[in-house]
């Protein structure tokens, strides 16, 4: 990494960050990972484009606008923004319920989400919001993803079938007589195809290969005629950019769903920053603020909004990549297919279409972390089903705003729930430690060494208060000493300071001295110097270990007798 002369990395360029220094003998690498880029794209980006409700080349749209919005803005050289199937049943799910899709309102309506919910990213990144992304704990992420690919594979089955759902209880017999056979054996086929190609190598373009047999197998078997959907005629012209023209009602209207949207694009943009780091110090708030642009791009586009996709990016990766050239090269081929090649999708196979996404949904879901949380901690798994459980029963959007919620209870409950811990000196040492099962520690007569293992705030402020008077009221021997080991506390709110300040004036009462050692985070130091609680222990009370307190205040004390 590039350092400037004061040791800080040297700031990126305003406009396409990832082509700084760019060589030309990076071409052909970058040439190769676009074309592979665009195997993958063509069947993917025309899938979720379904999946929301979408014609076809709106999908590509949405993949030149992430393409171009994040190259010109974003730092990450490998990620890939473009349409996604995590955030499209979100947004496809919540505008439904306001306009039909596939009519003139369900566009404009997804257009200006794509622009608001874009603007709202490029604030985040402005204002370097990215810690946003940690809202959501590993349980309810996954909860989350299990309840996406509910709602991805139920809202395919009609065209996997053949047969149109939601059916009335007296219709189902009915229905099952009506399924086609053709639409079943190509969307399992692709699926199939799909499964196997990701054992063997992730980055062999099964979908394309798919498409081309699924569409073969129509011409040659006439399965148009046997009621496989086909995708039809696909609109050749371009749009022209444009603001969506939307009323101050449906912006209001549209506002929380934008909110949530953006937390979930922030997260995974998060997720697949981290995962894919093209350098030493990834910059996620850059990295969301090219996301962003690629989203207010897709609203002026007339398309939905984009998202960092971990599969593509991953691709990318694979291909070798160099820069986002690869992703522009892709986007480029892409405009060039809907410009002058729409005539050859015309007999693909929507049934194809819905076996990648049956691919997306399987592969979304992560069945060994899932596992992992059951066999480890089970109340943890229990917030999995809940997230997943609010996802696919109540509209989608409330079950992600419940989701996140779930979220930040967990890490609330995590905080509140920390606990007073009594160290034990590890015998012939000077070393002061949590209790060991199969150690017995030291302790000295009339000193109590202490840590809590939590950032100090009001939510458990009274907590460390009870413990602390409970451990001082059951000592055998009167205590002189008490030590505050508080290396494990990241942070002191006001609450918890003035409960510490009142531990330490009452040990004072009672006439013993206070002392904290191993103040390592500069947060929480700077917080005792703030909140003066170096002015309540007194004079020379802070120390770089627990030893170091224990030989300068209770020089005298004794190791304890059982």
């Amino acid at each position: 990494m590039r350092l400037s002369g004061n040791n800080l990395p040297a700031p990126r360029p305003a406009f396409l960050p990832s082509l700084r220094g760019y060589q030309a003998r990076s071409l052909p690498a970058d040439f190769a990972a676009g074309l592979s880029l665009v195997a993958i794209a063509i069947p993917a980006q025309m899938a979720t484009a379904a999946l929301g409700g979408f014609s076809p080349q709106i999908g590509f749209l949405a993949f030149l606008a992430g393409a171009l919005g994040f190259a010109t803005f974003g730092a990450n050289r490998f990620l890939c923004c473009c349409a996604d199937s995590t955030i499209t049943p979100i947004f496809a799910g919540s505008l439904a319920l306001i306009a039909a899709a596939g009519t003139k309102e369900y566009a404009l309506l997804s257009a200006a989400l794509a622009l608001m919910v874009g603007l709202a990213l490029v604030a985040a990144g402005l204002f370097r919001l990215g810690r946003i992304g940690d809202l959501l704990s590993i349980p309810v992420t996954l909860g989350f993803l299990v309840g996406i690919a509910a709602h991805i594979v139920v809202s395919q089955l009609p065209t996997i079938l053949g047969i149109p759902l939601p059916l009335h209880p007296g219709e189902i017999p009915a229905a099952f007589g009506a399924i086609n056979p053709f639409s079943v054996a190509i969307a399992l086929g692709e699926l199939v195809l799909l499964l196997a190609a990701q054992r063997i190598d992730p980055r062999i373009p099964a979908a394309l290969v798919g498409l081309g047999i699924a569409t073969l197998s129509v011409l040659v078997f006439r399965l148009e005629a046997h009621g496989v959907a086909v995708l039809g005629e696909i609109p050749r012209s371009l749009p022209t950019p444009a603001i969506p023209a939307v009323s101050p009602a449906e912006v209001a209207e549209l506002f929380p769903l934008t909110l949530v949207v953006a937390i979930i694009i922030i997260v995974q943009t998060a997720a697949t920053t981290r995962e894919y780091a093209s350098e030493e110090q990834p910059d996620l708030d850059r990295d969301i603020l090219g996301v962003g642009a690629g989203s207010i791009l897709a609203g002026l586009l007339g398309t939905f909004p984009v998202d960092a996709s971990p599969p593509s990016t991953e691709i990318a990766m694979a291909s070798g990549a160099r820069s986002q050239l690869a992703c522009l090269i892709a986007a480029a081929i892409l405009l060039l297919l809907l410009i002058f090649g729409t005539e050859l999708l015309r007999n693909v196979p929507r049934a194809a279409l819905s076996g990648v996404l049956l691919f997306v949904a399987l592969k979304i879901i992560r069945f060994d972390q899932i596992a992992a949380i059951f066999r480890q901690s089970f109340p943890e798994f229990l917030l999995v089903i809940a997230t997943a459980a609010a996802i696919i029963f109540l509209p989608i959007g409330e079950g992600v705003a419940i989701g996140i919620g779930l979220s930040l209870l967990h890490g609330i409950w995590s905080t509140a729930s920390g606990r007073v811990i009594v160290f034990e000196r590890v015998p012939g040492t000077s070393i002061w430690w949590p209790p060991m099962p199969n150690q017995k520690g030291e302790t000295l007569a009339g000193v109590v060494v202490f840590a809590f293992d939590a950032p100090l705030s009001f939510l458990n402020a009274d907590r460390l208060e009870r413990e602390i008077n409970a451990v001082l009221r059951d000592m055998d021997v009167a205590v002189k000493l008490v030590v505050l080991e508080a290396a494990s506390i990241s942070q002191i709110d006001f609450t918890a300071a003035e409960t510490l300040r009142g531990i330490i004036r009452d040990c004072h009462a009672r006439e013993i001295d206070f002392a904290i050692a191993r103040l390592e985070s500069l947060r929480t130091e700077e917080a005792v110097r703030r909140f003066r609680l170096d002015a309540a222990l007194g004079q020379n009370r802070i120390f770089r270990s627990v030893e170091e307190a224990v030989r300068a205040l209770a020089p005298d004390a004794r190791i304890s007798t059982p």
